[in-house]
This record gives C-alpha cells, sequence and structure tokens, in this order.
C-alpha cells in the first residue's frame, strides 16, 4: 500500500465509527458521521501533498516545533489547534498511526 492516500485512509477507517465523506472537495474522516478529525490536503493550498487532523492541545506546536519539515499549522483550522502532516517527506507510518488516533480520540472525547 504505498498511495498515502490510502495508508491514510486505512488507519482513519481502522478508528471505532469512523465513517468517511468528501468535505470540501477532499477526502474527509468523522466520528459516527459528525465531527470531522481528518481532512486529506492533496494539494489543496500548496505543492504539498498532506492532511489535517484534530490534536491535543499543545501537539500542534510540539509536533511543529520539533520537525517543521513534517509538521506545519494548517490554514483555516489551525488556530483551534489542528495539525497539518506532510505525506511527501518520508513520513513516519508508526508516529502517523498514533497521530490519527489521537485526532480521533480528540473529537470522540468532545461529543
Amino acid at each position: 500500500m504505498s498511495d498515502p492516500l490510502d495508508r491514510v485512509r486505512a488507519l482513519c477507517l481502522a478508528q471505532p465509527d469512523a465513517t468517511e465523506r468528501l468535505s470540501h472537495g477532499e477526502p474527509s474522516w468523522f466520528v459516527r458521521d459528525k465531527r470531522q478529525f481528518v481532512m486529506y490536503a492533496d494539494h489543496h493550498h500548496d505543492d504539498r501533498v498532506a492532511f489535517w487532523c484534530a490534536a491535543p492541545p499543545g501537539a500542534q506546536e510540539a509536533y511543529v516545533a520539533e520537525a517543521p519539515q513534517r509538521y506545519f499549522r494548517p490554514p483555516y483550522v489551525g488556530h483551534r489547534g489542528w495539525l497539518g502532516v506532510y505525506l511527501d517527506a518520508d513520513p513516519d507510518w508508526d508516529e502517523i498511526a498514533e497521530i490519527i488516533a489521537d485526532a480521533y480520540k480528540t473529537i470522540e472525547t468532545k461529543r
């Protein structure tokens, strides 16, 4: 499975009660088809492939400070603490699996 979209999709849909639908023209994943926790970003605002996701408080700042070549503050949702993850920068799929699980938990616990 080398397509980053396929890998992100598999990780998102592995979360309990996760659903997928298009949102703003991009594949996106929701908790029980209601609250979004991950949005794919295929050249959405630049020439990079990435995804944007909910993140626990302080996580966005920590990831971006540690590895700005791999993580960023996404437009529109960055001010809410969401994290951007580049998928064209030698992604660490084990870490991405944890980030997606945390995104799901961050949104799921808000209900």
